[in-house]
């Protein structure tokens, strides 16, 4: 059962099992990445204690910990219901493009359609930060443009502190 506080009006932090979460350190793993998670689409909050599970499941990647869930409103596009959204750290050693690439796999598999910008979806999933590196490619921005404007990434990031 998740635990609700109301933040204001238009925002409410939810605690459950698994958010927040500290489970290792990562020894073995060389780099320690952020990754945002957000969803609109059906019961949001239970997909992300699946991704939770899933995530420890896969050798590539070891999850550290989570932070709290915050429902909040859409930004973008705006006619759609709210989003719910997280921060998990995991450990890697794979590299940044290469984790994208894994990372747009576990989307579809937890129902992403990609249709258009800021549309309603199931699951995403962001790098926000990857260790202390900088990348500007076509396809990947780290860390991730605006994250420290965005509510949805700066609350659940505060809880992992």
């Amino acid at each position: 059962m998740a635990l609700r506080r109301k933040l204001d009006e238009r925002h409410s932090v939810y605690v459950d099992r698994y958010f927040p979460k500290t489970l290792s350190k990562a020894d073995g793993y060389r780099y320690r990445v952020v990754l945002g998670v957000g969803g609109n689409i059906g019961d949001t909050r239970r997909r992300m204690n699946h991704l939770w599970h899933y995530l420890g499941r896969l050798p590539q990647i070891c999850r550290i910990r989570s932070g709290v869930i915050l429902r909040n409103p859409p930004f973008g596009y705006l006619d759609q219901g709210d989003f719910d959204n997280t921060v998990i750290e995991i450990g890697t050693s794979l590299e940044p493009r290469t984790l994208l690439r894994l990372i747009w796999r576990i989307e579809k598999r937890f129902g992403r359609c990609r249709s258009f910008a800021n549309a309603p979806r199931t699951l995403d999933l962001d790098i926000l930060f990857f260790a202390n590196r900088n990348v500007r490619t076509k396809e990947l921005s780290i860390p991730h443009p605006h994250w420290n404007e965005r509510l949805s990434v700066t609350i659940p990031l505060e809880s992992l502190a």
